[in-house]
């Protein structure tokens, strides 16, 4: 019998907003990596950022993922930064038009540009005691930013950081109204829980008897939480991993004043060996933590392994 054929996969980045404050010193007032679009050197440091995911993706000739610093520019967050719905319209387009130029002066074959978006408040903090976070208000929140982010020529849209099915689907009834795939991306806790207290599978479950998305993702926890997070069936499921470099659970990390960033040989080590059990994974990044290096460490050995296959 034939081995299974592996989907095509594509580098994406690391953790863009810890990466820029604790390597270079950027300062981003909430977190808020959208900011940098406003001026020359905003743009100019994000281009180099992005650049070095560039040549990880022509190092292995493998397809890329340009995902947008926007996980911050929605309403609630925009206004907190002086920035009202003009201004983050103008502010979605400018990141996808900078990830396109970016991808045409890069040759590379396959490139897709992600219109990156957040959650409403804290992808730490489940929203689902929050009236404010039902499906219908989720909606209502997130589709300027998804409306913005397709009108200006994203190819995909990707929430990352949730914690609850609720605020999950409205984003993907905001993404089949502006007719532009969608994607989600759960977070879970260091016991594999999602901040709600609900398992994962239980979660996708509910997303799914709404409106299943065109795929799931993982992001920011460890390797480890998210082997906690997967039964047989949600491991299928997943499409994309974004892990953090550090073991520490978020209220840890929210407190710590110097960046955990682990070790990327370790990390890839566990990212290899967690995709054993994740067949559908076609994009491979990294959050908090991680930078360049890292995810040069994970591709390197996919190609060893898959060398030694």
């Amino acid at each position: 019998m034939s081995a299974p054929t592996l989907p095509v996969r594509s580098v994406t980045d690391g953790g863009l907003e810890t990466d820029l404050i604790f390597h270079h010193g950027v300062k981003l007032p909430d977190f808020a990596a959208f900011v940098l679009l406003d001026d020359d050197d905003g743009r100019r440091t994000l281009r180099e950022y992005y650049l070095g995911y560039v040549e990880i993706a022509r190092a292995h000739h493998a397809a890329l993922r340009l995902e947008t610093p926007t996980w911050r520019a929605s309403a609630d967050w925009g206004t907190r930064l002086g920035y009202d719905a003009d201004a983050l319209r103008r502010v979605n387009a400018d990141a996808v038009r900078l990830l396109q130029q970016i991808a045409a002066e890069s040759d590379l074959p396959t490139v897709r540009i992600v219109g990156m978006i957040g959650p409403r408040g804290d992808g730490y903090r489940s929203g689902a005691w929050d009236p404010e976070t039902g499906p219908d208000d989720a909606y209502r929140y997130h589709r300027d930013q998804i409306r913005a982010l397709a009108d200006a020529g994203a190819d995909v849209i990707a929430a990352y950081t949730l914690n609850d099915a609720a605020e999950a689907r409205g984003v993907v009834r905001a993404a089949r109204e502006a007719g532009v795939e969608v994607e989600v991306s759960f977070t879970v806790e260091t016991d594999g829980l999602l901040a709600s207290g609900l398992t994962l599978a239980a979660t996708v479950a509910e997303v799914d008897a709404a409106e299943a998305p065109d795929g799931y993702l993982l992001n920011c926890a460890h390797p480890d939480h998210f082997d906690r997070a997967l039964d047989a069936a949600t491991a299928q499921r997943i499409v994309g991993i974004r892990p953090n470099a550090s073991r520490l659970s978020h209220a840890e990390l929210d407190d710590s004043e110097t960046l955990d960033d682990g070790d990327p040989v370790e990390l890839a080590e566990r990212v290899t060996t967690l995709l054993r059990r994740m067949p559908s994974v076609r994009v491979i990044g990294g959050c908090c933590g991680t930078d360049s290096r890292h995810i040069a460490a994970m591709w390197e050995r996919l190609a060893a392994d898959s060398g030694r296959a």
